[in-house]
């Protein structure tokens, strides 16, 4: 799979939907991870982002004008000592857990499927990070209708191990479009290049300006687990 720019795939798509990104800074020395949120509707762009313990969750920008919260406020960040987990969904609180319990990531989503919006039945998208005693690797997965028919789920697991100035991109759709389209194959191999703060910019920059909504980065100091991290919100408080 060819080395992609994260910055051409993101302005390339008018409308990903929900991503995530996780890799290895370009030292080698930094465990990093996105998730970006984007939306078309006045329920799904009235959100931020805030801090929720190590992790993040999604919130009403002006609580008055919430429709229907349940697909749209969530944590989509949640640790438990080296793990982190991303989601895109309340599927984090699964994963969280699960996991806790013993069970594995891929396992702890085995009774989660893609959402119930129908006619998009938009993919459930998860990663999560493990970094401990200075070693780090990390698993993907997306769940997603056979075909855009939703009378099954296939279920998607992915183990890298990590590259310096790699990572992997998986997002919700592969464009605009009624119904929306599902993203396809395996996440994109996407280079991960400058500090936190030119990473974001890129990703931030690099999204469709009238639909992108909330930004969260993260870069973890694979030695010493120290994080670093950036919140981005187009509604700003």
């Amino acid at each position: 799979m060819d080395l992609l720019s994260l910055e051409q795939e993101l302005k390339g798509n008018a409308y990903p939907g929900r991503g995530i990104v996780i890799g290895t800074s370009a030292d080698g020395k930094k465990a990093v991870t996105a998730y970006f949120i984007m939306g078309r509707s006045e329920n799904s762009r009235n959100r931020v982002f805030v801090t929720e313990g190590e992790g993040i969750r999604t919130e009403a920008f002006d609580p008055a004008k919430v429709k229907d919260p349940s697909l749209i406020i969530y944590a989509p960040v949640r640790v438990r000592g080296g793990d982190t987990i991303v989601t895109n969904g309340d599927q984090t609180d699964t994963v969280f857990d699960l996991t806790g319990e013993g069970k594995t990531f891929e396992e702890s989503l085995r009774g989660r499927e893609f959402e119930p919006d129908k006619p998009n039945y938009t993919p459930r998208i998860s990663g999560i990070l493990h970094v401990k005693d200075g070693a780090f690797c990390y698993e993907m997965s997306i769940l997603k209708t056979n075909h855009g028919s939703p009378e099954s789920c296939n279920r998607f697991t992915f183990a890298y191990a990590p590259a310096a100035g790699e990572g992997h991109f998986l997002h919700t759709y592969i464009g605009d479009g009624s119904p929306l389209p599902s993203f396809e194959g395996e996440p994109k191999r996407v280079a991960i290049e400058g500090d936190i703060d030119a990473f974001a910019d890129t990703v931030w920059n690099s999204l469709n300006d009238d639909n992108k909504v909330s930004l969260f980065v993260r870069f973890i100091d694979i030695a010493s687990g120290g994080t670093e991290t950036r919140i981005l919100n187009k509604n700003i408080r």
